[in-house]
């Protein structure tokens, strides 16, 4: 049989670009070869498409700092219902058949929807949510409006849009108490997230929250332990054991993340009781089917002194980098790197295959 053709997408044109290069590598690296044909496919900052060599598609990528995607390659095309992509080398038209895709894009333009459309449209299988969940996924807004509807314990929040009027700071200290976060509304990876300590903080913090997005998040400060539990699956999805986040810095920023790699400590699996591993995983798994999402996910969660479980947020294309939560959760849980990923594209697949079986017209 031959090989499965899998387009590894990654780049983008998000903030968190650097990120889903660091992600694309880990995918690659462990993709099981035998199986699966990978082809790489590079999304530059300003949105072109490029066909990389397997060889050469990133430059340091043995630096998180410094990991760049290589732009020497044939940029290509994929064209509406026709399941391959194109590219002109050297004024020679070469097509190239998807069985599957992998975007491994973090943040919009990749995580929001817009190119799990384009994917549709072009009647390919891709891992992880469809157009609804990772739109919402990537809105906290909508987001937390869904948990809240759906009785999941959530932070209290507003948002505000950039033509609205700004909040005054002592009316959303008498909301939220001091600190309380700023963030915007569609990002990741805490890109442009402030924690406001005092009152000099709260217009720089707005500032920034709005230079990456035209909504954001004023939201309540959660005293309590972070949690993270990884999801897999479509209708009938598994949690794995939930983990601990102990960050180094003021919170688990972008830096913390990805930069220092003593910026935290990765506590897997986190040190709760059964019991209260059982309550993180059932809520994760609601949490998921709630945002109407598939494949997998990252449900991120606070553990109160008392108790009491907070959902955050839900990441619906978490990293896969090095020191990544969600596969770091699921070898600690049985399923090895190359297991996950495979069981990532057979999930994609199932979907397709029961998506084919819909009528898409009335006659």
């Amino acid at each position: 049989m031959r090989k499965i053709n899998v387009a590894i997408i990654f780049g983008g044109k998000s903030a968190e670009h650097e990120v889903s290069l660091q992600s694309a590598k880990n995918v690659y690296d462990s993709l099981n070869k035998e199986k699966y044909n990978p082809i790489l496919i590079g999304i530059d900052k300003s949105g072109r498409w490029l066909l990389n060599e397997q060889s050469n598609f990133l430059i340091n990528d043995d630096n998180p700092k410094l990991i760049k995607l290589n732009q020497s390659n044939d940029a290509i095309t994929i064209t509406p219902e026709s399941n391959v992509i194109v590219s002109n080398i050297r004024n020679a038209k070469l097509e190239y058949p998807i069985d599957v895709a992998f975007p491994i894009l973090h943040g919009p333009f990749g995580e929001d929807g817009t190119v799990q459309g384009l994917l549709k449209l072009a009647n390919i299988p891709f891992v992880g949510s469809s157009v609804l969940g990772s739109a919402v996924g990537m809105d906290k807004d909508i987001m937390k409006r869904l948990l809240r509807d759906a009785k999941v314990p959530s932070p209290k929040f507003i948002a505000v849009k950039s033509d609205d009027t700004r909040p005054r700071f002592s009316d959303l200290v008498k909301q939220f108490n001091l600190p309380f976060f700023i963030k915007p509304a569609n990002m990741g990876s805490s890109v442009g997230v402030s924690k406001v300590q005092k009152k000099e903080e709260y217009e720089e913090a707005m500032q920034l929250a709005f230079s990456f997005d035209l909504k954001i998040l004023i939201e309540e400060y959660i005293d309590g332990r972070e949690i993270e539990c990884s999801v897999l699956g479509n209708n009938d999805p598994i949690a794995s054991l939930p983990g601990e986040v102990k960050s180094a810095h003021d919170f688990y920023s972008y830096e913390a993340k990805y930069m220092d790699e003593k910026g935290a400590i990765l506590e897997i699996p986190a040190k709760v009781s059964k019991k209260t591993s059982k309550r993180i995983q059932d809520l994760s798994i609601k949490a998921f089917k709630v945002l109407s999402c598939e494949g997998l996910g990252r449900v991120d969660s606070f553990l109160k002194k008392n108790g009491t479980i907070i959902i955050n947020e839900i990441n619906t294309m978490p990293g896969f980098t090095k020191i990544s939560m969600y596969p770091k959760l699921w070898e600690a849980s049985g399923i090895s790197y190359e297991n996950l990923i495979d069981r990532l594209l057979q999930l994609a697949i199932e979907r397709f295959e029961k998506e084919k079986m819909l009528k898409t017209n009335y006659f």
